[in-house]
């Protein structure tokens, strides 16, 4: 599904896409992020990388090497926007069904992006963590995975969460898999297990709920993403592809969460909206 990206190409930039300029459209979500709406956790599905380079008769890694661009340019503008997490679906537990040299291709980018992209980080104050199953990575990017998180742990700032090897099914079943081995080592109570209990348990238990969840490419699905923690996010899909999508992109993303109102499964009226 998703490439992250290293070697830098030639990407085609997308113009403004309305009559605001930049930054005309960041102040715009500054004061819209003042209603009682507050948007924490941003998750992105980058769908699209193969068929952007397919487009071009270009390899379809071409698109994944592409695709850096464009998490490097959400990243800083999820930092100016004060977004407390951006998770990026950067690797699906389904990708591994992919053939091997697209595979063995996507790793050695993964490997690249960690040490390239270590002084974005830092300039930035982003805390770098990984959700999934980090053991079926290669011992490679493993390392600088490690190296970069640990450098960047005392960060302040957005929390950039890469999901690698993950899938949401996958995280459930860990989740209860953890449950189980409690029951019968007597440490848990069949009668305590709740969602309060699922949550302590699943890869980063202190992962706000994501508030918006955008994917690119125009499908219609969620893949397998953060499929408990989504249960009442956002959806924002666009047609534009991951190597085009930028700082504006995001920045509408943005102004059409903030033009919803969430409910929660409630009325308006009693979340303390007008009806």
């Amino acid at each position: 599904m998703i490439g992250m990206l290293s070697h830098r190409v030639p990407c085609m930039t997308p113009q403004t896409r309305s009559g605001y300029g930049m930054d005309e459209r960041r102040i715009c979500v500054r004061n819209m992020s003042k209603t009682p709406t507050p948007l924490r956790h941003i998750g992105i599905i980058m769908d699209g990388n193969g068929r952007w380079a397919q487009a071009r008769g270009l390899a379809r890694v071409r698109g994944h090497e592409c695709g850096v661009d464009s998490v490097r340019a959400v990243t800083e503008e999820a930092c100016r926007q004060k977004i407390s997490q951006l998770t990026l679906y950067a690797f699906s537990s389904e990708n591994w069904k992919r053939p091997k040299i697209e595979v063995s291709t996507l790793m050695r980018q993964l490997r690249r992006f960690l040490v390239e992209e270590r002084g974005t980080i830092m300039d930035n104050d982003v805390r770098l963590t990984a959700i999934g199953h980090e053991h079926r990575l290669p011992d490679s990017v493993r390392r600088e995975l490690d190296a970069t998180r640990e450098m960047s742990q005392n960060n302040k700032g957005t929390n950039l969460c890469l999901a690698l090897s993950y899938g949401g099914r996958q995280e459930i079943a860990d989740a209860c898999r953890r449950i189980a081995e409690e029951v019968r080592a007597g440490t848990l109570e069949p009668s305590a297990v709740s969602e309060a209990e699922i949550q302590k348990r699943l890869y980063q238990p202190d992962m706000p709920e994501p508030d918006l969840v955008i994917r690119t490419g125009g499908e219609l699905r969620v893949s397998n993403f953060l499929l408990w923690q989504l249960s009442y996010a956002e959806l924002y899909v666009t047609e534009v592809l991951w190597p085009d999508f930028r700082e504006q992109d995001l920045i509408d993303a943005i102004a059409a969460f903030h033009a919803r109102e969430r409910r929660y499964g409630g009325l308006v009226d009693q979340i303390g909206k007008k009806s």
